[in-house]
């Protein structure tokens, strides 16, 4: 009994920090993104200071999880992919953001963050 205790605790603690995304490889192109991003979004939301950290920290997240994405699927199965990710934002911005400025976030955010850019020749 005593040998499962510590056992139990780290792999709560090998979970709990399995998706932070402090562990992440930093990408200094999506930081700037994100602060590109989390700025267009302030004058919108009305960000306080310490939700402007946060969503500006889960943008940058995202934006991780996105590049991946666009290196590694093509077609369909990419705007799939990246269709869920941005629902799963949508989902984590609930916890940062007001009931209010979580509708103004919904209602802008394919304008400021869209799922992709289609080019016109």
């Amino acid at each position: 009994m005593k040998k499962l205790f510590p056992i139990l605790l780290l792999v709560i603690s090998f979970t709990a920090f399995s998706q932070n995304p402090f562990l992440q490889k930093s990408n200094p192109e999506a930081k700037k993104e994100a602060v590109k991003i989390t700025n267009r979004y302030i004058p919108e939301l009305a960000l306080t200071g310490e939700q402007q950290l946060l969503f500006q920290q889960k943008v940058e997240e995202y934006l991780i999880k996105r590049y991946k994405i666009e290196a590694e699927f093509e077609g369909k199965e990419k705007l799939n992919l990246l269709y869920e990710l941005q629902q799963e934002e949508t989902k984590d911005m609930h916890d940062i953001l007001t009931r209010p400025q979580l509708g103004v976030y919904k209602r802008v955010k394919p304008n400021i963050q869209p799922l992709e850019v289609v080019k016109k020749d």
